[in-house]
């Protein structure tokens, strides 16, 4: 039997080297600590240019500008009520920070002063923000249903896009010049059109809990995560057919598609990042990343490859932003 037992010790040998060799879906290359943050941490945004992240430290009433050459906090904007949604215009170099206290929309240049420029006056809850460089517009939930339409140019606010509730997670969709938007107050997916400013159509969801939203655009998809229960759900961008249901990690916050991979990547306040195969419809949970509670925001940067988790301060570790590389 002695052939038997070095057959088994070679196959032994094989099998573990195969799985030594094989990456993780998601690496953790290193934590940027974010200082004093206390509670929730809210969304994130990007500056390619500088190699800037910006954090909505929502509890400190303060936005972090991390420098992600020397993996530092290089500034903090202070003067904030609750930020909530970030963007970056990078034609205009400025910062767009909503903030939830005073419902108003703060402009900063984007320099190394990130002094203020402008401050718009919007409505109550002022979250999402979303850029869109094509038609060189920003757009701002806000209210109990709204839109803001901001010119960046002129930093003022050019019209609104009515609404019947609170919006929460919307996506801008140029090929059908579409905005595609959670509506959880009347358990639907939101279609407006934007030539015409207006809602055009809502596709009934059944959950009320629908928060947030990414595209599948390779697919046809509009992606949705919901709480309660947590379900990940596709539907057809075409009628709101659901096409696919799924389980998933719990408080769901943040969601984005890495089209390179065909894969969607969840963040979750239960304290996981959840990593979906999207080559299919059926939107099969590839892995499972376990993070910290409370880690519910976070952004895929396709062109740094990398995914940010705002990882809020436990009684373990303090607020911390992880830089976690695609394999």
């Amino acid at each position: 039997m002695k052939w038997l037992t070095v057959a088994l010790a070679i196959a032994s040998t094989l099998v573990s080297s195969g799985e030594a060799q094989q990456a993780p879906l998601l690496a953790l290359e290193r934590k940027i600590p974010l200082g004093e943050v206390r509670g929730r941490i809210d969304h994130l945004a990007v500056d390619l240019r500088r190699n800037r992240l910006f954090v909505a430290e929502l509890e400190n009433d303060t936005v972090a500008v991390v420098d992600l050459t020397n993996h530092n906090v290089m500034r903090v904007i202070t003067g904030l009520s609750k930020p909530q949604g970030l963007g970056y215009h990078p034609a205009t170099e400025s910062l767009y920070v909503a903030n939830g206290g005073d419902g108003t929309l703060a402009i900063f240049a984007g320099d190394d002063d990130y002094r203020p420029v402008a401050r718009v006056q919007l409505g109550d809850d002022a979250d999402n923000v979303r850029v869109d460089e094509t038609a060189n517009h920003v757009y701002v939930a806000y209210g109990n249903g709204a839109l803001a339409i901001i010119d960046p140019v002129s930093r003022t606010k050019v019209g609104d896009i009515g609404l019947k509730a609170h919006p929460e997670s919307f996506q801008i969709h140029r090929s059908s010049n579409r905005i595609f938007l959670n509506d959880p107050t009347n358990e639907s997916i939101v279609v407006v059109d934007l030539a015409a400013r207006k809602q055009v159509n809502a596709w009934t969801t059944g959950n009320g809990s629908n928060f947030p939203m990414a595209l599948n655009d390779n697919a046809g998809h509009i992606v949705v995560a919901f709480r309660k229960p947590a379900k990940l759900t596709a539907f057809s961008m075409k009628d709101g057919a659901p096409v696919s249901n799924i389980d998933l990690c719990g408080d769901a916050d943040d969601m984005f598609v890495d089209a390179r991979r065909q894969r969607v990547y969840v963040s979750c306040g239960e304290g996981f990042l959840d990593v979906f195969d999207a080559r299919n419809d059926t939107y099969r949970r590839m892995g499972r990343i376990a993070t910290v509670a409370g880690a519910r925001t976070s952004l895929f940067v396709p062109e740094l490859d990398l995914v940010f988790i705002a990882a809020r301060a436990t009684a373990s570790e303090p607020a911390a932003l992880w830089v976690l590389r695609p394999h």
